[in-house]
């Protein structure tokens, strides 16, 4: 495989609620990184909102679609990625330059590529969605 894991809380869920149609999906355990993947993703449209429940154990997130996600999915390992790689991970992730968005973890925090390129800064690779 290409290191891309799909064993994380936030992929099946939300693919497989958005297939069905449901209108939200809980993701557990909460932790700070799935909280700031949901915040880009919530900027750019593809979620509608998010609500973190403490319930006392690890914590849940309760995510409101809207319809617009395909998909979404974690790398694992983290690869660096410099400024340079970011087309090719682009490229070989998302379906259109158009379309998605990759997820990175900088020095100035986690963005999205743009925001990354814009900053000239690369980073680690979370994830993406599209």
């Amino acid at each position: 495989s290409s290191g891309i894991n799909a064993e994380w809380p936030l992929r099946p869920g939300i693919y497989n609620a958005e297939k069905r149609g449901k209108r939200q999906v809980l993701i557990r355990p909460s932790s700070k990184v799935i909280i700031k993947f949901l915040t880009v993703m919530m900027k750019h449209g593809y979620i509608d909102e998010f609500e973190v429940v403490d319930d006392h154990r690890a914590g849940k997130i309760v995510v409101m679609l809207n319809g617009r996600l395909n998909k979404c999915g974690v790398i694992s390992p983290r690869f660096d990625i410099c400024i340079n790689d970011i087309e090719k991970w682009t490229t070989n992730l998302l379906p259109s330059r158009q379309f998605g968005k990759l997820v990175l973890t900088t020095s100035s925090g986690i963005m999205d590529h743009e925001e990354a390129r814009r900053k000239h800064t690369g980073g680690k690779i979370l994830g993406f969605f599209y």
